[in-house]
């Protein structure tokens, strides 16, 4: 049976943020690997601080009965994981956030999943969190998990550990199990940059320790955790840094009043204080400073408001605010360190959306240093980073952004890379600091333009972009095609995937991201050739979306054709002209298409050509009829 401690009634949810008054404030997450008792501490702290409303309280038995691990007690774990799947899986997912405060301190915390398939989710935990609890199960020790989320955790800058060590009571409150754990995993974290780790022996189901001083563990003389997370020292990191302001939307309420809204990221700002448009240079003054309740004047770090300046300038979502004596550094290249969250892995050359507080831009990874060993921080040098590696990197941006080391500012040193044709979120940065690489190279006026060139040509240029399997037919379609336009007096040139690794890619293997770094380059060069007027014919199998993708937004608007030559994978078996799937299906050959690398068919091609039981003739014609309905 479940018998109710100590519980608040529901009327008093209001004074609580009646009695707030000036206290600290300190967010902090749960971590670890999976059933160690996350959601479970989180639960107790809150039982125990009497943080449980009535409602919640029936709720928590109603649960505990259904889904709870625990006969006859309350499953505390359950507070947290709110989600249907979590409950009947026993596993957090999701980021659960809950708010409660003592005498001495106000707390958000953050209970974050433990499975190597969420790493993102406890990622996006740590961004924002001033310490972190790391559970570790005493019969198990320190894992990879516990190793990988204390990486997180200081690279994404949190400064203060808990290493609590639960579940204590299944080792019969052993004091030597205990020492092992604490000494074991001082020895990993002495490389990481905490300024603070903690080692704290506790049972969440029982609450030993928890809040309250275990009478089972009297050689324990450290703080509980509660204690400890009350006394750490958290300062308003940033307030003394300087002024950081990311614009995120410009506000025009009326025809008269122009403002640009946003959150402090760091520093303080008043009113007729200088500031510096970060991407411009320009310099202004703040008028005013508006807020939801009136008028400021003053404004610091964390409050959101709007900024009223003397001048209209050109400011818009995406620049910052700056001190005119401290601005942030503008730059289109930069080193970081990254996580990697994707199941496909992080290649060089690719292209991804890299995405900040304020700011969205196209970037590559230039240069992909090493990858770190998270068992001995050794560096490893690496092609490519696989799903919840950590790697330092070097990144090509499209165009410069203003941005801060992440040591400096947290805020204005983070970005998220974004996959360019799922959206979804693939890897988290933080960026170490600029490069200064070719600073000297600007793009030189042209007298003669693209425009000029074709019309002494009397055509428009474009790319015509033949895709699909090896053996599909490509590669002769494409040279009938040529041979059609250039009896019709067409201007063409014809990039064929084999004849260019003869030359310029002749370095290039087949792995993914020798793959990634071929199709660059013709694209490149393709996009050279359209500039002299050309039409280009480019046949090669370029087999990931992405890339293709990327060669489109490299040509001006319409002049990217993209032809799938749809053969089926067992028609192209059969062909084998080259004989290439005879000896790839024997293991002779490794990363072919269609074999053992993938191939990511077109969704929507300007044109899909079906090649079985039709002649080259027929379908070099479909594609001349279509680039001649486009002049």
């Amino acid at each position: 049976m479940i018998v109710a401690q100590r519980h608040r009634p529901s009327s008093s949810i209001s004074d609580d943020f009646e009695t707030q008054g000036e206290k600290s404030f300190l967010r902090f997450l749960t971590c670890g690997s999976v059933d160690d008792g996350k959601s479970t501490l989180i639960g107790r702290l809150l039982y125990d601080s009497s943080h449980i409303f009535d409602d919640q309280l029936a709720a928590l038995e109603r649960d505990s009965a259904r889904h709870g691990t625990i006969d006859g007690d309350f499953d505390f774990a359950l507070l947290l994981d709110g989600l249907e799947a979590e409950r009947e899986q026993g596993i957090t997912i999701d980021v659960a956030y809950r708010f409660f405060d003592t005498e001495k301190r106000k707390f958000i915390v953050a209970d974050t999943p433990g499975h190597e398939e969420y790493t993102r989710n406890m990622a996006t935990g740590a961004s924002t969190a001033d310490l972190a609890v790391l559970l570790v199960d005493a019969r198990r020790g320190v894992l990879s998990q516990t190793r990988r989320h204390s990486i997180i955790a200081s690279l994404l800058g949190i400064r203060h550990v808990i290493l609590a060590v639960n579940k204590i009571d299944l080792v019969g409150y052993d004091e030597r199990t205990f020492d092992e754990i604490a000494s074991h995993y001082r020895e990993f974290a002495k490389n990481l940059d905490f300024i603070t780790a903690v080692p704290i022996p506790i049972s969440a189901r029982f609450g030993d320790n928890v809040i309250h001083r275990s009478t089972n563990m009297p050689w324990y003389q450290g703080p509980t955790v509660l204690e400890h997370l009350e006394n750490v020292p958290v300062d308003d990191a940033y307030i003394d840094s300087p002024f950081r302001f990311p614009v995120q939307y410009v506000s025009r309420t009326d025809r008269d009043f122009r403002g640009l809204a946003g959150q402090v990221a760091s520093g303080k700002i008043a009113v007729g204080e200088p500031v510096v448009v970060a991407n411009s240079g320009k310099l202004s003054r703040v008028r005013e400073i508006v807020s939801m309740d009136g008028p400021l004047e003053e404004a610091r770090e964390g409050q959101a408001v709007t900024l009223v300046l003397d001048d209209q300038l050109d400011v818009s979502r995406g620049n910052i605010l700056a001190a005119p004596d401290a601005p942030p550094q503008v730059g289109d290249q930069f080193q970081a360190h990254i996580i990697w969250f994707d199941h496909e892995p992080l290649i060089p050359g690719r292209s991804y959306i890299l995405r900040t507080e304020c700011d969205s831009v196209t970037a590559s990874v230039t240069n992909l240093k090493h990858t770190i060993d998270i068992h001995n921080f050794s560096q490893i040098a690496a092609n490519t980073l696989a799903m919840n590696e950590f790697g330092v990197c070097t990144f090509g941006l499209q165009s410069p952004i203003a941005f801060d080391p992440f040591r400096s500012n947290r805020v204005t040193g983070n970005f998220i890379l974004i996959d360019r044709y799922t959206n979804a979120t693939v890897g988290a940065g933080m960026i170490d600091f600029a490069l200064r690489r070719a600073r000297n190279i600007h793009w030189q006026a042209l007298d003669v333009s693209k425009s000029s060139r074709a019309d002494l040509m009397n055509q428009k240029p474009a790319v015509i972009w033949l895709t699909g399997l090896s053996g599909s037919g490509k590669s002769t379609i494409a040279n009938t095609l040529e041979r059609v336009l250039h009896a019709s007096g067409r201007h063409t040139i014809l990039l064929d995937g084999d004849n260019v690794r003869h030359g310029l890619n002749r370095d290039l293997g087949f792995t993914n991201a020798d793959r990634v770094e071929n199709i660059r380059r013709i694209a490149e060069v393709a996009k050279l050739m359209v500039d002299a007027g050309l039409i280009v014919i480019v046949s090669v199998i370029s087999p990931f979306r992405s890339e293709r993708q990327l060669a489109r937004e490299l040509m001006g608007s319409g002049e990217f054709v993209e032809v799938f030559v749809d053969t089926p994978l067992e028609e192209c078996v059969r062909r084998d002209p080259k004989g290439l799937y005879k000896r790839a299906l024997a293991g002779d050959i490794r990363n072919f298409t269609g074999v053992d690398s993938p191939y990511e068919a077109p969704e929507t091609p300007e044109l899909r050509l079906q090649t079985i039981e039709a002649q080259p003739e027929a379908l070099a014609m479909r594609i001349q009829e279509y680039v001649e309905r486009r002049t």
